[in-house]
């Protein structure tokens, strides 16, 4: 393992313990040379999953870029980030078992958690992956929120 501060490759692991979800391994470690102390997280490896794209192209299913979709859309919302990382897990064990899995499934998926956990977040996501070309189609897409009333 690198140290962030002067690159040597000696390290000592100084503490070990589980994440709040219980799917990785949060080690805070001890550079050798310089003393610099920095976290490392260890997680299980994946089989590599497939994501189908609409125009075909196949790219390696990426947690951190799905990750990072879901934290754009509820940037500043009042979501806990135990519940996101509880929905990427499920997701993960969804899609373990699948070689490949089409893009659209994916964005269904983040499209049903926003809904379920805060609207707003939901319209920031559904006007990006949806591609609305109108105001009326973004505005009938707010009405169904409204009708559903607020997330719990």
């Amino acid at each position: 393992m690198h140290c962030p501060s002067c690159d040597s490759v000696g390290s000592r692991v100084v503490d070990s313990r589980g994440t709040p979800g219980e799917d990785a391994i949060r080690r805070r470690r001890e550079c050798d040379t310089c003393g610099h102390r920095f976290t490392t997280y260890e997680r299980v490896d994946l089989p590599n999953i497939f994501v189908i794209k609409k125009n075909g192209e196949r790219e390696l299913f990426e947690r951190d870029k799905f990750l990072a979709g879901i934290h754009v859309a509820l940037h500043r919302r009042p979501v806990a980030a135990a519940a996101i990382d509880e929905f990427v897990r499920t997701v993960e064990t969804r899609i373990g078992s699948a070689r490949e899995v089409q893009s659209h499934e994916l964005g269904e998926m983040i499209m049903t958690f926003l809904r379920g956990v805060d609207h707003i977040g939901f319209v920031r996501f559904a006007s990006v992956y949806r591609e609305f070309k109108d105001i009326g189609a973004l505005l009938r897409e707010v009405a169904s929120l409204v009708e559903q009333g607020e997330p719990k």
